[in-house]
């Protein structure tokens, strides 16, 4: 789909965990397409990878929570993280739970 020229692609992409199965070096390579296509392609990619993640930048980013039963999506604030970004990647600070993503605490 991300090679796809184009006229030929769809509006939107929606991709749910892409990197099930691959190499380490071939989500590097993934990564690079999703960031190519979304130049002129919304695309949509749901992930529990941190090796994923990390070639994104925080702005990049959603997060879903689970809040009173539902679902809230918000934008990842890069702001909070600037200081953590210095000695941890981003796929790193999503397994330490310094943002969401988890289910909310009761």
């Amino acid at each position: 789909m991300f090679f796809r020229p184009i006229e030929y692609r769809p509006s939107v992409i929606l991709v749910d965990e892409p990197e099930l199965g691959l190499h380490p070096y071939a989500i590097e390579m993934l990564a690079s397409l999703i960031r190519l296509a979304s130049v002129m392609t919304q695309v949509i990619v749901s992930t529990q990878s941190s090796l994923l993640l990390d070639h994104f930048d925080p702005d990049d980013v959603l997060v879903a929570n689970r809040v009173d039963g539902g679902t809230q999506i918000t934008r990842l604030d890069p702001g909070p993280l600037a200081a953590w970004r210095q000695d941890y990647s981003l796929g790193q600070l999503w397994k330490k739970n310094e943002f969401g993503g988890r289910p909310a605490k009761g």
